[in-house]
């Protein structure tokens, strides 16, 4: 997509382009519509985290629990988006062994209990020893300094999506 198709999209097309960037959350897209024209690719996902970032913390809170844990129940049942789908896989995430699967599942349940969402963050570009390591490192933070962290991994994720959505023309 280039600048120019996207100025050309009526909100259905964008909605459709656009609403399953950020997952489970079309609102994202839907709030940054409002914004354009989008000088850049920039400008758009900039709109759209800002949208995120303005939201009130309870939504904040909701919109980060609808992100899977990272191999937990929504990849043991072949429901999760295809882009987390996709990322989980780079990561190596789908091919765990059994106690690193077991490992995962415990690390996953503390790190929820202590946060109140699930642990987040931008798998593609990390090996699977480094995302275990964030996740032991990042639930001993506090919840509102890992929201925040949370947040700017979305953007990473969420950056990396918008790119391959430009990148295909």
């Amino acid at each position: 997509m280039t600048l120019a198709q996207l100025a050309a999209l009526d909100r259905a097309a964008y909605m459709t382009a656009f609403g399953g960037l950020f997952e489970h959350s079309p609102w994202v897209a839907e709030a940054a519509w409002a914004q354009r024209p989008f000088a850049s690719e920039a400008a758009l996902h900039d709109a759209m985290m800002n949208a995120v970032r303005d939201a009130p913390q309870p939504q904040q809170i909701a919109f980060l629990n609808l992100h899977p844990e990272l191999a937990g129940k929504e990849a043991q049942a072949g429901t999760m988006t295809d882009h987390s789908t996709f990322e989980q896989h780079g990561a190596g995430l789908n091919a765990l062994g059994r106690d690193e699967l077991l490992e995962l599942q415990r690390l996953n349940a503390a790190y929820t209990e202590r946060h109140g969402f699930p642990f987040i963050i931008a798998v593609l570009g990390h090996t699977k020893p480094q995302i275990f390591e964030a996740l032991r490192t990042r639930t001993g933070r506090d919840t509102d300094t890992e929201r925040q962290e949370a947040l700017a991994q979305i953007a990473q994720i969420t950056r990396r999506r918008l790119n391959a959505l430009f990148a295909v023309s």
